[in-house]
């Protein structure tokens, strides 16, 4: 009789139940090819995820972040230009982990067309962060970050240092501020680098 090692067994098991991850996935998981950031389904919370809008300097944009029925985190509110402002943002800061073994982050999405940032910072002492623009389609969609192409910036400029170094990270970031009044809902699935 073959012997199963016990995290494999467990990977094999997870695909009975779990929706969010396809068997390939989760095989993925299990021999290090990816690593898991963030699973909403699986973890059905917004714990250590916070709102921070331009309010901290004075503006009026209002965001807010919860679960929906069907799993997902959903970033959601109104961008206002009143008093200077002009984003708002979802952040989520944990303890550094290794990142040098993956070449790009990868999130499972549905925006509603506009265009967003994805950022990242190294440790959370660090002022910088660095960042990645994409755009939504109103679809579900999965957006690959690569994570030597993410530059520093710090409050919308872009600083002359090299862009991440893929050692640790510490922190991620999804900020919406295009330079104009707007409504927006962003859903997240999950985020995991490979």
């Amino acid at each position: 009789m073959k012997t199963v090692k016990a995290p494999y067994l467990v990977c094999l098991l997870m695909t009975a139940w779990l929706p969010a991850f396809t068997q390939a996935e989760v095989m993925n998981e299990a021999a290090g090819a990816h690593l898991t950031i963030v699973n909403f389904i699986m973890e059905n919370d917004t714990k250590g995820w916070e709102v921070q809008d331009d309010v901290v300097m004075g503006g009026r944009s209002a965001g807010s972040f919860a679960m929906n029925s069907d799993g997902h985190g959903v970033f959601s509110g109104k961008v206002s230009l009143e008093n200077n402002g002009g984003f708002s943002s979802i952040q989520h800061t944990f303890d550094a982990i290794d990142v040098s073994a993956y070449t790009t982050a990868c999130m499972r999405i549905k925006g509603d067309g506009k265009h967003y940032q994805f950022r990242v910072k190294s440790s959370s002492r660090e002022r910088w962060s660095y960042l990645y623009e994409f755009e939504t389609s109103g679809a579900w969609q999965t957006i690959e970050v690569p994570l030597a192409e993410m530059y520093p910036s710090f409050r919308g400029t872009r600083l002359t240092l090299p862009n991440y170094p893929r050692l640790t990270m510490a922190h991620m970031r999804f900020l919406i501020g295009n330079k104009k009044a707007e409504s927006f809902v962003l859903q997240i699935d999950k985020i995991w680098l490979k």
